[in-house]
């Protein structure tokens, strides 16, 4: 009767706006389980000097996770701090691990009642060592010899994560700030124009993208043109579309001032995105670029 009353409400409640509720709090879930679960990885993996297949455990706790939610369980992690004492214990294979499941389980469903007289204070005290054991000394020591963008993305992130209580979070906020600091990283670009009787030459060095179009269009000196321009991106390259309308810009305002281009010097990557993407070959999509900005 009781199996009837659970499978009845589970059917009435497997709507969109149940789902709705549920998707934020699933994929919390899911990111801070996997970066967990990745972190245990790479701790083990330098421990004990061996490699483990990512993509295998991650596979594995998802599918894992969606049979024990199927069967009304909670979702699980690879745990850090039980992964370290199986180490120093001496546990070297998946078998230890096994082990351990199994002793947790019979412990919780015939040794509850012994367990329930272990005073909290004791494990308190065994997960502040495990995080002291953990925990990074050399990170603290070594601050100021670190990168800067290293050291804010590590304090944005504990900060977060200590200010919200939710790992979450702070996984976004360092994904976020390592991302941008990186762009701004590479996207410092440097055009480099030497000038004979009738000729230009603009040697580019850098990484094009949407970080550093603008950068590069304004490194072209579009008043004093020679006859004839070359535009060497041996050592460049171009990743997106962005940088792609910055090349065709330039290369449109040279040509408008009576100049003849030519690109030279490109790799695949890039030949390819000028190919299928750049306009400036084209009178009628050219005069709409120049046009729209």
């Amino acid at each position: 009767m009781l199996f009837r009353c659970t499978s009845s409400l589970s059917h009435n409640t497997l709507t969109f706006h149940t789902l709705q509720i549920i998707f934020p709090y699933a994929l919390a879930l899911a990111a801070v389980g996997l970066l967990e679960s990745m972190m245990t990885a790479t701790i083990i993996d330098d421990l004990t000097s061996t490699t483990s297949n990512k993509n295998q455990e991650c596979k594995g706790q998802g599918i894992a996770n969606i049979g024990t939610g199927l069967l009304g369980g909670m979702a699980g992690c690879a745990m850090i701090g039980q992964s370290m004492i199986n180490i120093k214990s001496g546990g070297r294979s998946r078998l230890s691990t096994l082990f351990a499941g199994v002793a947790l389980l019979i412990m919780i469903l015939f040794l509850s009642d012994i367990l329930k007289l272990i005073p909290m204070a004791a494990l308190v005290a065994v997960m502040i060592m495990v995080s002291i054991s953990t925990f990074s000394w050399d990170s603290i020591k070594n601050i100021k010899h670190h990168p800067l963008s290293s050291n804010i993305v590590m304090l944005a992130t504990v900060a977060a994560v200590v200010t919200t209580h939710n790992l979450a979070i702070g996984v976004f906020i360092g994904v976020l700030l390592s991302a941008l600091l990186f762009a701004h990283q590479i996207s410092q670009c440097v055009v480099v124009q030497s000038t004979t009787a009738n000729e230009q030459i603009y040697n580019v060095y850098g990484q094009i993208f949407f970080a550093s179009a603008d950068h590069f269009s304004s490194l072209f000196d579009l008043n004093d043109v020679a006859q004839h321009v070359k535009v060497d991106l041996t050592l460049a390259h171009f990743w997106d579309l962005t940088a792609i309308t910055a090349l065709d810009k330039v290369i449109i305002k040279l040509r408008a001032q009576g100049a003849t281009t030519e690109l030279i010097g490109m790799n695949e990557a890039t030949a390819k995105m000028i190919d299928k993407f750049a306009v400036h070959d084209d009178p009628n999509l050219n005069q709409k670029l120049l046009a729209s900005h």
